[in-house]
């Protein structure tokens, strides 16, 4: 395995504080660039989460603003309610008809339903439309995030900011955005009507619900602080789970179930803790309004009792006075809902801000070309120095090697000598810290990156398989492919027979990760989808590591087939494949040791005539002997 060492898992809370150490201006022309919340790079500060909620509102705001004028409608229809129900003591009182008044009533309280009702469709679409929009942006982000980034990140916490973060904001759309408002607007026309009651009972109101104010102010950051510390639980248990079944089969295969069921029971735990301690936070401020209310009742109750003995007001005004002040239940009950969601909502938004600060690679429409392929590509490497964190080892020490159009070139050498590397400078999922890579005779940061990708076939060392069906991966990489290419393909890679007796065919389920399939049919798929693409340079990491030797042969004949027209860079596994090489590179501890054939370097270089000597069996010391060929060259 030719892998660098893994870096130590970043905090699964804290994804957009991993540092992008890729070099500055060593590629991506826009080195670090942040999303579009401000960030790491532009020197500006990032926006506060209520800009950011604004901003997903924004292409709704027409359906926020019916929603809105559809509850201040209701708002206001309730409010003639306590009017009504004056006017229906008052004619008991002189002994008038009440038929009129009841009609009036009834037709208030329909019309204050069916406005609800519409306003609460209305509101709700529209806040789902919203969570839509922040799930598709925040993918289109991720999906883009510079390669260095996503090693450094939890998927599991990454995919709980797409998946429940993003489900927050519904809730803050409607409570936050528009209760705000509406309940803000009501309150005001109730206090305004109380007013027009009796000022002085309006004054005892507000020197109640003044001190549940102050209580409630002193509870709101405990309710911000408390949600993040429950979002970020969520990440962490998303985290833990992901990581365990990632690996499932090797976990089994340890005896490890407990051990990692503790690690996420642990997790969840901590996500139950902060979640408990967000809801007795929020109970606490809706308990607060409910007794300020009902303070203020008793209060005004007996102090409008005695303004009435003294015939300050009568009775039907303190009725309906009383009705008010259980009627401003309702907007202030919208009031703390909005600051408490707020507060949830911006924990929320302060989770989704940090991954979409995460800098992401820049991607331009690739050039048009006149022809679907060209000619082979050459590859050259000029004094490249790699190295995957500021302070690990260097990868790459003044590499240096260039490759003729067509072809085959082989990598071989101990493990963790680099060879794999090269491919992800070349794919530019990696930026080298000086040097240059070279692709037909251009720097590669004067290509865009889809057109770079386009001109290459990349088989990876594991050769992964997408869960859906087996045509979704053959043509991943050139989905308007047609049926001939296909089968073409199919042929060449001995994926035929395993078509053949599959359910379905090409359009059968291969599960999840290619669960369904075997490593070495993992593989051979992995090398239908990189031919179907027709590349200008074909790179093959240990692409026939878990095939069968009859299997092997008509791949490694395949291979050859392709490098007549094609470039071809394999990193060797096999002594059958590098003797089929043109020209075979050897590197050690980052440096090209030598380059040469098979005939030339294990006469001349001492480290492959080693690998060939220990691994290779190779009889002589120069022709390869069949019966041991299979053994690896080491990486």
């Amino acid at each position: 395995m030719d892998k660098h060492p893994a870096p130590p898992p970043p905090a699964a809370s804290s994804p957009a504080t991993v540092p992008d150490t890729a070099a500055p201006g060593a590629g991506d022309p826009e080195p670090g660039r942040p999303g579009p919340w401000g960030g790491p790079g532009d020197g500006a500060a990032p926006l506060p989460p209520w800009r950011m909620l604004l901003a997903y509102a924004r292409p709704h705001r027409g359906a926020l603003l019916a929603g809105a004028v559809l509850s201040l409608l209701t708002g206001l229809a309730g409010l003639a309610l306590p009017l009504v129900a004056k006017q229906l003591v008052d004619d008991l009182s002189g002994d008038r008809s009440i038929g009129w008044t009841l009609v009036l009533m009834t037709l208030l309280v329909v019309t204050n339903a069916v406005l609800g009702a519409v306003g609460y469709y209305v509101l709700s679409r529209t806040a789902e439309s919203v969570v839509l929009g922040a799930r598709r942006r925040l993918t289109s982000h991720l999906l883009r995030l510079r390669i260095p980034v996503v090693d450094r990140s939890e998927p599991g916490d990454l995919l709980a900011r797409v998946t429940s973060d993003t489900t927050l904001l519904r809730q803050v759309t409607t409570d936050a955005l528009v209760g705000a408002g509406t309940g803000g607007l009501v309150m005001l026309a109730t206090l305004v009507m109380m007013w027009l009651m009796d000022p002085v009972l309006l004054l005892v109101t507000l020197a109640v619900l003044a001190l549940g104010g102050v209580l409630l102010g002193l509870v709101v950051p405990r309710i911000h602080r408390a949600t993040r510390q429950a979002q970020d639980s969520v990440g962490a248990v998303g985290a833990a789970m992901e990581r365990v079944l990632g690996a499932l089969r090797t976990v089994r295969a340890s005896g490890a179930e407990s051990r990692e069921e503790a690690v996420v029971h642990r997790a969840a735990h901590d996500s139950w803790r902060a979640s408990v301690r967000a809801a007795k936070w929020t109970a606490v401020a809706s308990n607060t309004t409910g007794l300020a209310m009902q303070i203020a009742f008793l209060t005004v109750l007996g102090v409008g009792g005695a303004r009435v003995a003294s015939g300050a007001i009568d009775i039907g005004s303190l009725i309906a006075f009383l009705l008010y002040v259980f009627y401003l239940m309702s907007p202030i009950g919208e009031l703390v809902q909005a600051v408490t969601q707020y507060q949830v909502g911006a924990a929320a938004a302060g989770r989704i801000m940090e991954a979409e600060r995460l800098p992401v690679e820049r991607t331009e429409p690739p050039r048009p070309r006149s022809e679907p392929t060209g000619p082979p590509a050459t590859v050259a490497f000029e004094r490249v120095r790699f190295r995957y964190e500021p302070h690990a080892p260097q990868v790459h020490r003044e590499v240096s090697f260039s490759v003729p159009a067509g072809g085959m070139t082989a990598f071989v050498g101990p493990s963790g000598a680099g060879k794999s590397t090269l491919f992800s400078l070349i794919e530019r999922f990696y930026e080298p810290d000086s040097g240059r890579v070279l692709l037909d005779g251009r720097p590669l940061q004067q290509w865009s990156l889809p057109e770079l990708r386009a001109a290459i076939g990349y088989v990876e060392q594991d050769a992964p398989v997408l869960s859906g069906s087996l045509r979704d991966n053959i043509v991943l990489a050139a989905p308007d492919a047609g049926e001939e290419a296909i089968r073409t393909v199919l042929r060449t890679a001995r994926l035929e027979a395993l078509v053949g007796r599959l359910p379905a065919g090409l359009d059968t389920a291969v599960g999840h990760r290619g669960t369904r399939l075997s490593g070495g049919e993992r593989q051979r798929v992995a090398i239908a989808r990189a031919l179907l693409r027709e590349p200008r340079l074909l790179l093959l990491d240990e692409a026939t590591s878990q095939l069968d030797a009859a299997n092997e042969a008509a791949l490694r004949e395949t291979v050859a087939e392709a490098a007549r027209r094609t470039t071809v860079l394999v990193v060797a596994h096999r002594l059958s494949t590098v003797m089929l090489a043109d020209r075979i590179v050897v590197m050690d501890a980052g440096e090209i040791k030598a380059v040469g054939t098979h005939e030339e370097l294990v006469r001349t270089d001492p480290l492959y005539a080693e690998l060939a000597a220990t691994q290779f069996l190779v009889e002589d010391g120069r022709n390869g002997d069949s019966s041991r060929a299979g053994r690896p060259v080491g990486r």
